[in-house]
């Protein structure tokens, strides 16, 4: 094959394009980019999401296997490589929470109550996964938490208390009033962050970046804890 694979035309060693040559057309094999490039984009969060569903059908179509069902053997096979990073891609991006932590990713970060790697080994060790009560809720919780033992020894007991079950509802309604006034926090430190891409200072991104963690980690905690008294209370 002519050329450097990640810069020139398997085919005809023109300057490649991402995908397919700009020259000859031909696909191209895959290479590590990120989501935001494999799309065109920057890492920008505040993404267009119409452009983004045009892009995403326009490459489908064209990196269909389908498309390539009389092609020799390699472009099969980077058809197939580019369709698989391209829907990992369009499904990572076009969700407003994973594109952001996508992009923590590869700002160096990992939010490590959410990793896998972090779940996995939950699982293996039998040990509960590592969980930060953030300090503007530990007053609240621990209350909620109270009440929660409180309703599920009653169940056991074939018991009922309304005004319990009353006060765990409203403690409920607050976290989930709270969980998406932090949507509307992480909405707000994208436009920083975008404005801080073009033209802000590394301290600047810094800031942003670990704001956005904090953010991030308390929604987590919250819609775990709303999750556990979804069980509790056998709501689906």
């Amino acid at each position: 094959m002519p050329g450097d694979a990640t810069s020139s035309c398997w085919s005809c060693g023109t300057m490649r394009a991402t995908h397919f040559c700009s020259a000859c057309g031909k696909v191209q094999p895959a290479v590590p980019v990120d989501y935001f490039a494999f799309f065109g984009f920057p890492r920008k969060l505040d993404l267009d999401t119409a452009a983004l569903e045009k892009e995403f059908y326009a490459l489908s179509r064209r990196l269909h296997p389908d498309v390539f069902a009389k092609a020799e053997s390699p472009e099969r096979a980077w058809s197939l490589e580019q369709s698989s990073m391209l829907n990992d891609a369009y499904r990572t991006l076009k969700d407003p929470i994973k594109r952001t932590e996508y992009l923590l990713r590869l700002e160096g970060v990992e939010l490590e109550e959410q990793s896998k790697q972090a779940t996995e080994k939950a699982r293996v060790t039998g040990e509960l996964k590592k969980q930060v009560v953030p300090p503007d809720l530990l007053e609240e919780v621990f209350e909620l938490n109270m009440h929660l033992e409180e309703f599920r020894m009653q169940k056991k007991m074939g018991e009922d208390d309304p005004a319990l079950l009353e006060g765990i509802g409203k403690a409920k309604l607050s976290l989930e009033t709270k969980y998406d006034a932090l949507f509307q926090e992480l909405k707000a430190d994208w436009d920083k962050w975008d404005r801080a891409v073009d033209g802000g200072t590394e301290e600047e991104r810094r800031q942003i970046r670990d704001h956005m963690v904090d953010v991030l980690n308390r929604r987590n905690y919250i819609r775990n804890l709303v999750r556990d008294v979804n069980e509790a209370m056998e709501i689906l």
